[in-house]
């Protein structure tokens, strides 16, 4: 028996102990999504000794960002979440491993990624990314640990786990299908106060934990919703949705109803593979930002500003277009429209990251 001293406050434990711990060192846990809700989930997974831990997230940093992902600092805007989670994580509990998966994840990559790991944490904010998660975990037969949050409000639940009466229910149970980009709230939109992804984060990795461990009761076909301005909280049953089963028989895939495109034949170029794609002369690098914004990008580009870009179509002549943006969010849109457009004429990319990684990491250098 190894006995480390690091989770001596669980091995006192009553009802956890040893073997609650053995549990979690065994344990193989996917977070997707490193941002206000991954942070925590991270963070404490982390320090508990969850044997290893993957994390999938293609984002990168930003000032707004530091509001409510406390994993990060300033130091790190402009990196990868993924590589800056993956380092700091490891440095917490080098006896453990950390997985990096910095891709958006589709339906080309999604059953790869998932079926290595036992338990998957929902703690995207994006509605196309979430069915395609909760899609994949009940092909799979995978727990699904869920949560979102909205302003002063977040949710929790557990799906893909069988109750005490046999019953299994899945995200779509609640809500069958994907709303529009209308009917899709999102925090960069409604804004979020900056401790709720904490709370609530922390009660998903809680809940991450009760599976592992069996103990408590975990909220298996249960939606928990607490609002943090009145600490009111409530707890409503899940039953199965004979919806469900229709809407998803007649989506082909659950996500091309709402921008589908991201990812769907879009290559990611990194910072610093950049200048070796620009010495083919049918490649071109298009910046999307508006005249407006700083600041300039060291490397020539071909200027279109995306509230332009679908009038100038005919300006983009190469063969393979990169597209480049602040941050690599907008040109992640903007590509998987162009590829839309052109199928398959011509290759699109984006640089992720956008230009504030691409300085980041030169500078670095």
């Amino acid at each position: 028996m190894h006995w480390d001293p690091r989770y001596e406050r669980h091995y006192s434990l009553p009802g956890f102990g040893y073997e609650a711990q053995e549990k979690l060192t065994a344990a193989q846990v996917l977070v997707v999504g490193a941002g206000g809700l991954g942070c925590p989930v991270l963070q404490y997974l982390t320090a508990a000794g969850v044997g290893r831990i993957g994390i999938v997230d293609f984002d990168s940093i930003e000032l707004s960002n530091l509001q409510r992902q406390t994993l990060y600092s300033t130091a790190d805007l402009g990196q990868l979440k993924c590589a800056v989670a993956v380092r700091k994580l490891s440095e917490n509990n080098p006896s453990i491993t950390i997985v990096g998966h910095p891709v958006l994840l589709d339906d080309s990559n999604d059953n790869a990624i998932v079926s290595q790991y036992d338990i998957v944490v929902d703690c995207t904010d994006n509605f196309a990314v979430r069915y395609i998660i909760n899609d994949c975990c009940t092909r799979l037969k995978k727990p699904l640990v869920f949560a979102a949050i909205y302003q002063y409000e977040g949710q929790i639940a557990i799906f893909n786990v069988a109750d005490d009466d046999g019953t299994v229910c899945h995200y779509r149970d609640l809500f069958p299908q994907v709303p529009s980009a209308e009917e899709a709230p999102n925090c960069s939109e409604n804004g979020v106060l900056g401790v709720l992804p904490g709370i609530i984060g922390l009660m998903q990795a809680t809940e991450v934990l009760k599976l592992i461990t069996g103990i408590g009761e975990p909220l298996v076909n249960k939606l928990m919703t607490f609002n943090v301005l009145t600490y009111q909280s409530m707890i409503l049953s899940i039953t199965p949705n004979s919806e469900r089963a229709k809407v998803y028989a007649t989506e082909k895939r659950v996500a091309t109803q709402q921008d589908r495109h991201l990812g769907q034949d879009i290559s990611l170029i990194y910072p610093h593979e950049i200048e070796f794609y620009l010495q083919d002369k049918n490649v071109s690098l298009v910046d999307i930002r508006e005249t407006y914004e700083e600041p300039p990008f060291p490397i020539a580009t071909q200027e279109i500003p995306l509230s332009a870009l679908f009038d100038r179509l005919d300006e983009l002549k190469t063969a393979h277009i990169i597209m480049v943006c602040q941050s690599g969010k907008r040109s992640l849109h903007a590509a998987g429209k162009l590829k839309a457009h052109f199928g398959s004429a011509k290759r699109v990319s984006h640089l992720a990251g956008g230009i504030i990684s691409y300085l980041s990491i030169n500078k670095a250098e």
